[in-house]
């Protein structure tokens, strides 16, 4: 869809915001007027405001300054201020309350690739890679030799479609000559990429010395498998829709959500005059070249699909604004759960308390002391150790009087030789359990 804005520059975060005051300025304080500084009066339409962001950005760009410090310190003044007055809804707080109601950390960074080093450009593509969203803007050099009309232009028929190659940072330039009544129908041109690559659908105004001017501009997205851009001139107010940042959305989903629709904005331009339009596709890859097919069509062709697309920006703008009146109520709500669901964990904690303290009464009920442990050795043996202690010892008692019995049979040499057979014979263990009768008769 068509842009609402020019967008080829924009300022760094913090950086814009110090600079925008001009060589040497410090602070919000020394700041520039920026109607002053873009020379238009207050009441300048976004038109005005476009073409003079335009010429001065081109007079002051780095690129044609090199490294000319007062050049730098405009070219970024030059940028703060149309951020400024190319936003309504900033242009509105600064007219009512001056710079104090802008927030320059909200300034957006957009990156001229061409001007950029080879590191610099890993680095870019690396965090491209990476999901961090980085803008880029149409090359300078590019956007100078379309207004000196030094660019090559070819011939686009309605109804028929291209295939080529953009090399990055370069562009293609289109132009197509409509009649009355294809203007009144209405025009729409619409480039997509199967390779999914990064380019910029752009649409050019004639100037007056024949050179070109960079009036909308459209960003490729991705849309299935392919990325696409459209620019939709039929004749009603046609909106343009950008996605929200992902890092904003992670921090503040609900915020996210219900702000989700404040970028669906009207396009500038929805209708176009018989006669000779210029389009250009604009290669946006970090380091390769850019596949693409445009075709620009008749919208006599789809009368549904144009009647449809009225039909279904009007259901968004109506659930808009039901959604603002949805955020009151949801936050009122969310509030009262918020409040709810702490006093639910506080009475939790009470229960489990009280409960805790009724057992304890319950278990002060009785007479049984504290089992209390003993400080001597002997009573802190185990009944175990002291059973098995008393079951070894009597084995040997047994021996000892089995031994000395048997002492009084036989001689002593015949003894100790039965002795030593019954202990080859039988081991000691068994020895023990060998039946045997004394003589009662006899002492021993």
């Amino acid at each position: 869809m068509a842009g609402s804005r020019f967008g080829s520059f924009k300022s760094e975060k913090g950086d814009s915001a110090s600079a925008a005051a001009g060589a040497g300025a410090d602070g919000a304080a020394q700041r520039r007027d920026p109607y002053e500084v873009l020379g238009v009066g207050r009441t300048a339409t976004d038109q005005e405001i476009k073409s003079a962001f335009r010429r001065m950005a081109l007079k002051y760009h780095p690129d044609k300054n090199g490294d000319d410090p007062v050049a730098s310190d405009k070219f970024q003044e030059v940028t703060f201020s149309y951020n400024i007055l190319s936003d309504p809804d900033k242009r509105r707080q600064y007219d009512t309350s001056g710079f104090d109601a802008i927030e320059s950390d909200s300034q957006e960074l957009e990156l001229d690739l061409s001007s950029l080093n080879t590191v610099n450009t890993v680095f870019a593509a690396l965090f491209s890679k990476l999901g961090v969203p980085i803008k880029t803007t149409v090359s300078a050099t590019v956007l100078e030799e379309a207004l000196n009309g030094s660019v090559m232009v070819s011939q686009l028929q309605l109804g028929n479609s291209v295939q080529r190659k953009v090399e990055k940072q370069s562009a293609h330039f289109y132009s197509v000559d409509i009649t009355e009544k294809q203007a009144k129908m209405g025009l729409v041109c619409r480039v997509h990429s199967n390779d999914k690559s990064k380019f910029k659908l752009l649409y050019f105004e004639l100037e007056e010395n024949g050179g070109l001017s960079l009036a909308l501009q459209e960003d490729s997205v991705k849309v299935g498998k392919v990325t696409a851009a459209g620019m939709y001139f039929l004749g009603f107010p046609v909106y343009r829709f950008e996605q929200n940042n992902l890092a904003a959305a992670a921090k503040d989903s609900d915020g996210a959500f219900f702000k989700r629709l404040d970028s669906f904005q009207p396009c500038d331009i929805h209708e176009l005059k018989p006669g000779t339009h210029f389009f250009a596709v604009y290669g946006d890859n970090f380091f390769k070249t850019a596949s693409y097919t445009i075709e620009v069509v008749c919208g006599e062709s789809f009368p549904a699909e144009k009647e449809m697309l009225r039909n279904v920006e009007a259901k968004i703008l109506t659930k808009r604004a039901e959604l603002s009146k949805f955020e009151s109520e949801y936050r009122e709500v969310l509030a009262k759960f918020t409040e709810m669901t702490s006093k639910y964990t506080q009475e939790m904690q009470a229960i489990d308390d009280l409960l805790k303290e009724r057992n304890e009464i319950h278990a002060s009920y009785t007479n049984n002391p504290p089992l209390k442990r003993s400080s001597s050795r002997n009573k802190g043996k185990s009944p175990s150790k002291v059973a098995k202690t008393d079951t070894e010892k009597q084995p040997q008692k047994e021996k000892k009087v089995k031994d000395h019995c048997m002492a009084g049979y036989g001689s002593d040499s015949d003894n100790s030789k039965s002795e030593k057979k019954s202990k080859e014979r039988f081991p000691r263990k068994k020895w023990l359990n060998i039946p045997f009768k004394l003589d009662r008769r006899k002492t021993c």
